[in-house]
């Protein structure tokens, strides 16, 4: 029973931070807002406006998962309260087990609800748009993104969000050269902004027949996706529009006719492109959000005045300044340099863990202690 005891402390002990934490989410307040918009969706032609309903109902489905997971968290405490208290005046100890795992997973679920009060970025909630582009070293760089965009993948599958190739450019024998692909869902944007920078792989070459080891660098890029009154200034005349035929190997994610398109923004040298649309204007509008994301992006990140302000040299990968590493050889660590997070187990991380390293990178982020991303020699 002393276990239980300790139990039951700990968690009448969570008590104020739970009520705390609604506070921080606005729960009251979001359900005032979702009953609002509920009489709204009663009113009359309200599904006329489809463009506007849209977003209502979006906005609806978030404050309703929202408002379900604090409830869902908020029962799951006192209803092991209540057990534990059961267990005790009855001298029974036979859900010992039972109690301790809701316990650990009232932990669990309380730290990730206390995270997503970290993501406060103007556009967090928005889907993310990811380009992975190889580095120096041909093939081995090539691979690399291939596995890096696997990866991603993963991490997506384990947090239900859904996952639409963009464009796609195969490597000369092995892996991509680049590849473009957007998240969907709730705070996409927000975890993912994390992953923005150059990735470093260390190991043993399957391309090498003499074993030796090898490092190769490739680059992530994440931008948010924009809702569409989201003003961004692109003037037509600095816009340069290339039609091509779809090539590569992506199978059903590829389509075979002249509709790829691809966009260069004359003034910053930006270039977007997307071919695995059914349509050339499609495809055009998706680079259009690439590009409008992009000039955001890179505004808000170098604290300019307006998009104007963008020069391209500020476009340079620069391969040097890796924020994480990925060791196989000769022992396995990923290691993020600019929290300090780190783990042994690659396997995991590549199958698309990267909840540690996210976690770590918005608490640092939120405290200010963000390490700038640097160049290491090899391990």
């Amino acid at each position: 029973m002393v276990i239980l005891d300790d139990i039951k402390n700990e968690l009448v002990n969570a008590r104020p931070e739970v009520k705390e934490l609604g506070e921080v989410l606005q729960i009251e307040r979001s359900k005032q807002e979702l009953a609002d918009m509920k009489k709204q969706m009663e009113y009359e032609g309200f599904w006329d406006d489809h463009e506007k309903a849209q977003k209502v109902t979006q906005k609806c489905n978030t404050l309703e998962r929202k408002i379900e997971n604090y409830e869902r968290l908020v029962a799951l405490l006192e209803d092991t309260i209540a057990l534990i208290e059961l267990c005790i005046e009855e001298g029974d100890d036979s859900s010992t087990d039972e109690i301790v795992a809701d316990a650990a997973k009232f932990r669990e679920q309380l730290e990730a609800e206390k995270l997503k009060t970290l993501l406060t970025g103007e556009y967090d909630n928005s889907n993310a748009i990811l380009t992975i582009h190889a580095g120096a070293g041909g093939t081995e760089a090539q691979d690399w993104s291939q596995m890096l965009y696997r990866m991603y993948n993963k991490y997506a599958e384990r947090h239900g969000f859904k996952v639409d190739l963009l464009d796609w450019l195969d490597g000369d024998e092995a892996g991509i050269k680049s590849a473009s692909f957007m998240v969907q869902g709730e705070n996409a944007y927000g975890f993912l902004k994390s992953e923005a920078g150059v990735h470093r792989l260390v190991r043993i070459s399957p391309f090498d027949a003499s074993g030796r080891r090898h490092t190769s660098f490739s680059a992530v890029e994440v931008m948010p996706e924009l809702s569409d009154d989201v003003e961004v200034e692109i003037r037509p005349e600095d816009i340069e529009m290339q039609v091509y035929r779809s090539s590569g190997a992506g199978g059903q994610h590829i389509n075979k006719t002249s509709s790829a398109v691809r966009l260069t923004h004359l003034p910053t040298g930006i270039v977007v492109s997307c071919q695995t649309q059914r349509s050339q204007f499609q495809n055009k509008d998706y680079c259009m959000k690439m590009l409008r994301a992009k000039l955001v992006e890179i505004k808000e990140r170098e604290h300019l005045e307006k998009i104007s302000d963008i020069k391209g040299v500020q476009l340079k990968i620069e391969w040097g300044s890796q924020i994480r590493s990925y060791v196989f050889m000769p022992y396995t660590l990923v290691k993020d340099v600019r929290t300090g997070c780190e783990t042994g187990n690659v396997q995991a991380v590549m199958d698309g863990d990267l909840d540690n390293f996210i976690n770590a990178y918005l608490k640092a982020l939120s405290h200010g202690t963000l390490k700038a991303a640097s160049a290491a020699s090899d391990d």
